[in-house]
């Protein structure tokens, strides 16, 4: 079925991606179809293995899935070069292909980031006006959230790259937060113009004279307060900022739990303070964040977590269905001739 004669979503799903396969993938699948009525979903991958799974599936859940059997899995560890010319037939890469064949409106997997992005960028080719795909993300923030890229993707960047990440975040967080020109601030050593290396004192120049709301040079510590909707980086600063903010979230987790195990007082007050730390470990899980956007390319593929459970997939496939809804690269592309130079 072409997508175009349904109002349906319909969104490709490898199901044999990640650390856990189909065991997580299903059970998001199915939880992901109550929450969204117009949703269908293609599970890609070992149909048998996929059926087992399905087996506590409604009638109505699987009125709305289809089984796509493909031979192949693409190793968490496996390099991309070599899962793009020996798995053509993995469940990456046959879920890309239905994006691009028009079956399917996105596609969500789990799997191996490198060889996601290398097949999606081969399969989907680049916006017109896009060098490079970046990889973006949703990270909380005192006032709302806050978009991030690129987290990984392109380690050394030009200032071109950054100015085009800068059009492609700016569009994904006017649709995800419903903001009509969100904020965007390019990471540095520091706010003042002579601060920096060249690269991010050029693309700080393309940016003032572009028609983007770009607020200048922000720093680590404004990305989670508020006050930027984006936030620009190559992919080696972004993916080390990135992979430090779970490693302090982990420390603090740690040591609440320390703090309140400590004695029979201590653990009094954490039964009391029990209700107001659900909320801020609520607001914190990097959980209800799972899902980065691979911007630039020609069709929607969403990153899901390797290591991400079934909640956590739900918000992928749900990131997934809302940049469909939308038709966030179709936005991106209408935006690039205004706001490039």
């Amino acid at each position: 079925m072409d997508v175009n004669d349904s109002m349906a979503t319909m969104i490709a799903l490898d199901a044999m991606g990640g650390d856990h396969g189909p065991s997580v993938v299903i059970p998001a699948a199915l939880s992901s179809l109550d929450q969204h009525d117009d949703l269908k979903l293609i599970l890609v991958g070992d149909s048998a293995r996929i059926e087992q799974e399905l087996k506590a599936a409604t009638a109505d859940q699987l009125s709305r899935i289809e089984i796509q059997h493909s031979t192949q899995v693409v190793a968490m560890d496996e390099p991309p070069a070599q899962a793009l010319r020996s798995k053509k037939d993995s469940s990456m890469r046959v879920a890309i292909n239905m994006v691009k064949d028009n079956r399917a409106d996105a596609c969500v997997s789990a799997g191996n980031t490198g060889a996601l992005m290398a097949t999606a960028r081969y399969v989907l080719h680049t916006l017109l006006g896009i060098d490079r795909p970046a990889i973006n993300s949703t990270l909380p923030a005192i006032k709302g959230h806050t978009h991030m890229l690129d987290l990984g993707a392109n380690v050394d960047c030009s200032a071109d790259n950054l100015f085009q990440f800068a059009v492609m975040g700016s569009v994904l967080a006017g649709v995800v937060e419903d903001i009509a020109e969100p904020k965007v601030g390019l990471l540095n050593v520091g706010s003042e113009a002579i601060k920096g290396n060249e690269v991010v004192k050029s693309a700080n120049k393309l940016l003032e004279n572009s028609a983007l709301n770009y607020i200048g040079f922000v720093e680590g510590d404004d990305i989670f307060c508020g006050d930027v909707d984006v936030v620009v980086c190559d992919g080696f600063v972004g993916n080390v900022a990135l992979k430090t903010t779970e490693g302090v979230a982990r420390l603090i987790s740690n040591y609440g739990r320390q703090a309140f195990n400590q004695n029979i007082f201590t653990k009094i007050a954490g039964f009391l303070s029990l209700p107001a730390l659900k909320n801020f470990k609520g607001q914190i899980d990097p959980r209800r964040y799972n899902g980065a956007s691979l911007l630039g390319l020609r069709g929607i593929v969403i990153k899901s977590h390797g290591g991400a459970d079934a909640f956590s997939f739900a918000h992928a496939i749900s990131l997934a269905h809302l940049e469909a809804k939308k038709g966030v690269p179709t936005l991106i592309d209408n935006q690039l001739e205004r706001f490039l130079l």
